[in-house]
């Protein structure tokens, strides 16, 4: 089973597996919130997958057994990425009946090498205590920064 870039035809899947690893990452999600996902997902996927997102995904059984999501975004150049063209992984998930037969080290791997073709100064994830070995098996580091990382939650 190799892996490949997800399309538009595996829109409901992939809208599956977000809502297991929102689950699995948050607990239960509030109902209201879990409609709002279902429904404006399949929208998202149609205007963005193959554009600015990057799905790559491994198949058992005739359906999406693991997968990953690279989101690209192009910000004016620094050091820090001097091209400007950067990653941002997301929903690294592995069905819990499909675990343990190293399907997301592939996923992630295509991922980093779709990266590298798609010329990204830097890709960047935050990990989970879980992923963290796995992430640092394929090349990622620590990023020790002065900034300290924070949101703003718009009103």
């Amino acid at each position: 089973m190799g892996v490949e870039r997800a399309n538009i035809a595996d829109a409901d899947e992939l809208v599956e597996l977000r809502v297991a690893y929102l689950t699995e990452d948050n607990g239960v999600l509030d109902e209201g919130d879990e409609v709002a996902i279902r429904d404006g997902l399949p929208g998202y996927f149609g205007a963005h997958l193959g554009h600015d997102l990057h799905a790559y995904v491994v198949r058992e059984g005739g359906r999406i057994a693991s997968c990953a999501f690279l989101i690209v975004v192009e910000k004016p150049m620094s050091p820090a990425f001097i091209n400007g063209r950067t990653g941002i992984v997301l929903n690294v998930y592995t069905r819990p009946d499909c675990r343990r037969r190293g399907y997301a080290k592939r996923v992630m791997e295509a991922l980093l090498a779709g990266a590298e073709a798609l010329d990204l100064s830097v890709v960047e994830l935050q990990a989970t205590d879980d992923g963290y070995p796995l992430y640092l098996s394929v090349g990622f580091l620590d990023d020790e920064s002065k900034y300290h990382r924070m949101k703003w939650f718009g009103r």
